[in-house]
């Protein structure tokens, strides 16, 4: 590997690995302040990874954070800033599960159309934002921040049984109805759980991701556009419409955020469906820098402070403990690779003052003789 490589290799993990010892550092710190250990809460969190159900729980959340963050990296990689995965995943599984229990189709024809709904409705609801930044120039941040709440009305709105939503016997829990069993997707059956069969698709996701954006001509596009909008214009790109397509797509991606959990577990949606999936997804894909391989590391890291958190109550310790120290990744990541970035500088000037000098000398030698 050419040391310019290792260089940039280095520079890349130096920003996930500096925020993540200045989290736990910063934790730390939280924990002795309240008087509580600062060491101990650690151990029973990995205590618990020798329990079979907790793996599995961790391995299931890991899927749905990883589809979450692809969502928010292909916005990164375009420098668009799509916060409002959140509500295109919810508005999108909700709109999925009703077309889901409406229909009876054999099992894979029933499967497929439960996720292309999903990523339809995801799409069209990360395309207002994508419009509206295109032909008006608003802020996606402003847009989709806007088009969250709206996502939560509606969805409060059309679960109500006059609309599209149940409400069981005996029961106060508004649903969508159950999805026949022919639009549940397979999963893999453990000891200790049954890890969901859609997991395994989005980290296939991910080697498309990679694919698309690294060998392909339209990942060459998006890349450039998101780097420099005049420059590939100059080029011949179009770069409203590369921002308009990696809003849909953005949008697509975050749609099946919600299908592990819809075809592998629940097979209905309700108002306890998780809320937040999608702000988790901007932590995943800052610490992974939008890279398919960091993004998997860094969804399976805040699965894991997640599910085992959970255990703390019991020893005495507020499982609120995982909560802190991922708003605290979020800060690190933010001042660490900042850091890194303006070390990354300064050492590129250093290295052409370097090149420039010797370059001079040379000529000198060359003059000389």
């Amino acid at each position: 590997m050419k040391k310019f490589d290792k260089d940039r290799l280095l520079l890349g993990l130096a920003g996930p690995v500096l925020a993540l010892v200045v989290a736990f550092l910063l934790t730390s710190v939280v924990l002795l302040l309240s008087g509580l250990s600062a060491i101990e809460p650690y151990e029973l969190m990995f205590q618990q990874l020798e329990f079979t159900d907790i793996q599995v729980l961790i391995i299931n959340q890991t899927g749905i954070y990883y589809l979450a963050a692809l969502a928010v990296a292909v916005g990164f990689r375009m420098n668009l800033f799509n916060i409002g995965v959140d509500g295109q995943y919810r508005l999108a599984v909700m709109l999925a599960a009703v077309v889901g229990a409406a229909v009876d189709l054999p099992g894979p024809l029933h499967i497929l159309l439960i996720v292309l709904v999903a990523m339809f409705v995801g799409a069209m609801w990360a395309g207002i934002a994508g419009i509206l930044k295109t032909t008006r120039g608003v802020s996606e941040v402003v847009s989709t921040i806007m088009l969250n709440a709206i996502a939560t009305s509606l969805i409060a709105w059309m679960i109500l049984p006059a609309n599209l939503g149940q409400q069981p016997p005996g029961s106060n829990q508004l649903n969508t109805g159950e999805i026949p069993e022919s639009g549940w997707f397979p999963g893999l059956q453990l000891d200790g759980g049954e890890i969901y069969g859609f997991t395994f698709v989005a980290f296939a996701l991910g080697i498309v991701y990679w694919f698309t954006l690294n060998r392909t001509r339209f990942g060459f596009d998006l890349r450039a556009t998101g780097a420099s909008q005049s420059a590939a214009q100059a080029s011949g790109v179009d770069a409203k419409r590369m921002v308009l397509t990696a809003m849909l797509i953005s949008g697509a991606v975050a749609g099946l955020a919600g299908m592990p959990m819809l075809l592998g577990q629940t097979h209905t949606y309700s108002l306890s469906f998780p809320v937040g999936v999608g702000f988790v997804g901007i932590t995943i894909a800052l610490l992974g820098r939008n890279n398919p391989v960091g993004i998997f590391f860094a969804s399976l890291l805040v699965a894991f402070l997640d599910k085992t958190a959970e255990g703390l109550d019991l020893a005495g310790y507020p499982k609120e403990i995982a909560q802190i120290m991922q708003g605290l990744i979020v800060i690190a990541v933010v001042v660490s690779y900042e850091l890194v970035r303006q070390y990354g500088l300064r050492r590129q000037q250093q290295k052409v003052g370097e090149e420039l000098a010797a370059q001079a000398r040379k000529n000198k030698e060359v003059a000389a003789a």
